[in-house]
């Protein structure tokens, strides 16, 4: 029997739930339109459609409102009752950030003082400046959840929203802009990494101011580099009118994948340093907005169902295709990380406050393995791709429950790395009535194999599998096929019931003069 959307109060409801769900779940009415397409193309409403539902101006068929009703992951009938949609708290990722520090008191953060006492600090701590900025930008990028619409508008304005583009097109703009291309000849080689160790080094492309871009010839062979490079280069010109401030493009494994600016390794930091990375950044931003602009990519991505590998067929490599993903994506809370095996992380993104793995600017064998990359970084030969659906455990801290998935690929240089994508379930789950706490609970009494992973129930894995379904992300699903692994930052502090691995016990750290004060105290008492 069809339920009966006669009467303008129910189609008030109606409405009033759509636009709710479309709101909590991120989508315009050009994503929720081009969603229902994949649904039923034959019977999706149109965006202008959509808008009147929600006004309560129309009701809809049986069948565009099974369509609604499939892509949120209700039944019909719910949509149609004058049941309010529950109202839900989502927590910002950044409060879910573990790495913040409250700068108190004031007097000691004071900008004369910060500028005496970081060089200090960076000479003390071994990490050159280059490095420094590096992370100044990836806080910059986490703040802003990756959304920086001027250098959208900016990369908009010049590849007018032109999807998927050649590089022989590409090539056509460097000519309306005046920029001049030559082609050299170098292969790869072997250099030495500012950690001091020896990497196999692809030098791919660099600026010459002030309209010059030189191009290994070896990118003719691959359509997907050469894309970025040029893409690159075009925004340094755009940006920053081509003054040659810039880093040049190499790869194998070197923090922000670009040679430094000089001959000469700096251990301190100076303003260059800092500059060089952040138009490193803006170009690199540009590039990824440039090749994918945001609303054709997003539909693009929405029919491939958040396919990592959906670049393929448009000669885009994963690692642009992951990122930009970060960025267009309808939900913020997104991570990313790009690592050389065993424990160099080149590239972080932490839009959801995922705690960083330990010992990030070096190689610390302190990283938790049971993370989907570090399993991969420590057996590359077994799987090239891996999802997971993780639960965070760490001391004085709330669980936090992710997935994500992982693959091997190679640099110019042909280095192996492995680069990963995902996203935080909590928030997502939440919005859709599912408390956090009941997810943790159920999994604290649920059984374990014989590696300590949970054996998920069903009734939490039909909950992250219609949040998926809302997402899109078909890779989420994947990883319900497997058990929950237990995860966290570092193995030091293991919160495993069976530890992982072991490790010698930290001593515990005495304070002897506060305990004396707390004896005296006790005493006069």
């Amino acid at each position: 029997m069809k339920p009966n959307i006669s009467a303008k109060t129910n189609a008030h409801f109606l409405g009033s739930k759509l636009r709710s769900l479309r709101k909590q779940s991120g989508m315009t009415l050009e994503d929720l339109a081009a969603r229902c397409v994949q649904i039923d193309a034959i019977h999706a409403p149109s965006v202008s459609y959509i808008s009147l539902i929600e006004r309560g101006q129309r009701t809809p068929a049986q069948n565009v409102l099974e369509i609604l009703a499939t892509i949120f992951q209700r039944e019909s009938s719910w949509l149609l009752d004058d049941a309010q949609q529950p109202a839900t708290q989502q927590q910002d990722g950044s409060q879910r950030s573990a790495d913040r520090l409250q700068l108190e008191p004031q007097v000691l953060f004071s900008n004369d003082l910060m500028e005496i006492s970081i060089p200090e600090l960076l000479n003390q701590a071994s990490i050159t400046g280059r490095q420094f900025a590096h992370i100044l930008i990836r806080a910059y990028q986490e703040h802003n959840r990756n959304q920086f619409p001027d250098l959208e508008r900016a990369a908009d304005s010049v590849s007018q929203k032109r999807f998927p583009l050649r590089s022989r097109q590409i090539l056509d703009i460097y000519k309306q802009h005046g920029i001049k291309v030559k082609w050299f000849k170098k292969r790869s080689f072997h250099t030495i990494s500012d950690e001091e160790k020896e990497v196999k080094t692809f030098f791919r492309s660099f600026y010459d101011s002030p309209h010059t871009v030189y191009l290994n010839e070896e990118l003719k062979h691959n359509e997907s580099r050469l894309k970025y490079d040029l893409a690159y280069h075009l925004g340094h010109k755009i940006l920053h009118g081509g003054d040659g401030l810039i880093s040049s493009q190499s790869t194998g494994g070197e923090l922000g994948g670009s040679t430094p600016p000089s001959k000469d390794r700096l251990t301190t930091m100076n303003q260059r340093d800092i500059l060089t990375a952040w138009r490193d950044f803006e170009c690199s931003f540009f590039a990824g907005a440039f090749l994918c602009p945001r609303q054709p990519f997003r539909q693009y991505l929405s029919r491939k169902a958040y396919d990592i590998f959906a670049g393929k067929q448009i000669d885009l490599t994963p690692a642009v295709v992951m990122r930009r993903m970060t960025v267009v994506s309808p939900y913020r809370h997104w991570h990313y990380f790009d690592i050389y095996p065993p424990n160099k992380l080149r590239a972080v993104y932490r839009g959801n406050g995922i705690p960083l793995p330990s010992g990030t600017m070096t190689d610390s064998p302190d990283f938790c393995r049971k993370w989907a990359l570090f399993q991969m970084a420590d057996d590359l030969a077994s799987k090239e791709t891996l999802t997971q659906i993780s639960l965070m455990r760490e001391e004085d801290r709330d669980p936090r429950l992710y997935a994500c998935i992982a693959t091997q690929t190679k640099d110019g240089a042909g280095n192996p790395h492995i680069i990963s994508v995902g996203v935080d379930l909590f928030p997502l789950l939440e919005t859709h009535g599912t408390k956090p706490e009941d997810i943790i609970e159920a999994m604290e009494i649920a059984p374990r194999n014989n590696k300590n992973e949970i054996v998920i129930p069903e009734k939490i894995k039909s909950a992250i599998s219609s949040a998926a379904k809302i997402l899109n992300l078909s890779w989420v699903e994947s990883g319900l096929n497997y058990p929950v692994s237990i995860i966290c930052p570092r193995q030091s502090m293991c919160p495993r019931r069976t530890k992982c691995v072991k490790t010698p016990p930290t001593p515990r750290r005495i304070s002897w003069v506060e305990e004396i004060k707390d004896q005296i105290l006790e005493d006069s008492d």
